[in-house]
């Protein structure tokens, strides 16, 4: 039993679903959504005042403006994309705190909140981002 109290510890250290994600934003906590994804998928449609850095262009120099002392939340299409996991291990490298968000843009749709971009829709949920 104590290898799973662990186990599931640990996936909640390192993972976070959208209704998480959504309350620490309204919550004001310090979160940081990031967007692992190639630029022109960000441009199309990302979560409301999500930065964009591409996991292959994550770097000491392309990362250097960002604040240490938040948390950075890393997503990218969903569970068939992997970018929000190597976004996450990437930050992590770097010295950044990293959750990586379950289901990436998908879900967080999927559970009716707001996007931006070109293709965004803005009839989702509301929120005041603590950015």
């Amino acid at each position: 039993m104590e290898a799973q109290i662990k186990h599931y510890k640990n996936k909640l250290a390192f993972e976070m679903d959208t209704s998480d994600l959504f309350d620490a934003l309204n919550n004001g906590q310090k979160v940081i959504v990031l967007d692992a994804r190639k630029a022109f998928g960000f441009e199309a449609e990302h979560i409301p005042n999500a930065i964009n850095i591409p996991h292959r262009e994550m770097s000491a120099e392309t990362t250097s403006h960002l604040d240490k002392d938040v948390l950075y939340v890393t997503y990218c299409d969903g569970i068939g994309c992997n970018a929000s996991t190597k976004g996450a291990l990437n930050m992590t490298k770097l010295g950044f705190k990293v959750k990586e968000l379950l289901g990436g843009i998908e879900w967080w749709k999927f559970d009716g909140y707001a996007t931006e971009g070109t293709q965004g829709k803005k009839d989702g949920a509301k929120f005041e981002c603590a950015c």
